[in-house]
């Protein structure tokens, strides 16, 4: 499954698909690969969608570095990234 059918209520140019696309395939690879339960059978369509929409998310502020869409994504998924986005 691609990010392609979360795009669906989005606008993005065919350059931007394709880093967001290579963002989701990057972080849907590294939690694969981490172990994490997020990861898996149980888990994997609920996971999936919530790294589309944090990536969909964050590409519409105009992040565009697939790396970082993909770090951030995970962070945000995993809890690590509300740390840094509250600053109390």
């Amino acid at each position: 499954m691609s990010i392609i059918p979360f795009l669906r209520d989005s606008s993005f140019d065919p350059e931007a698909v394709a880093i967001l696309g290579a963002a989701f395939d990057a972080a849907w690879d590294a939690l694969q690969k981490s172990g994490s339960p997020l990861a898996s059978d149980a888990q994997a369509m609920t996971t999936r969608e919530r790294l589309a929409k944090r990536i969909i998310e964050m590409g519409q502020k105009g992040m565009r570095n697939h790396q970082r869409l993909a770090e951030d994504a995970r962070a945000h998924l995993t809890g690590e990234g509300q740390r840094e986005s509250n600053p109390t």
